[in-house]
């Protein structure tokens, strides 16, 4: 019998409380707490409430740490040029 492999999906991050919805997401999959997770990336728990909150003042270089600890890949899609 095969393992499943889990199916890599991208989402679309429109706003900070998208992003702060899969940061939780992914750190409860992962059996992560915030405690856990800020030790991780050297930030504080309450950083990290915040962000998972929707908190849209949150530092970028900060955001990138986080995402990097879980494993989290950012990537950004410029629009498509107009066809002339």
């Amino acid at each position: 019998m095969k393992a499943s492999i889990p199916t890599r999906h991208a989402t679309s991050i429109c706003d900070a409380a998208t992003l702060g919805r899969l940061i939780r997401q992914t750190r409860k999959q992962q059996g992560l707490t915030l405690e856990t997770l800020a030790g991780l990336c050297g930030l504080s728990i309450r950083f990290l409430s915040e962000l998972e909150n929707g908190r849209e003042s949150c530092s970028l270089v900060r955001v990138l740490w986080v995402l990097d600890a879980l494993g989290i890949e950012l990537t950004a899609a410029p629009p498509e040029a107009p066809k002339t």
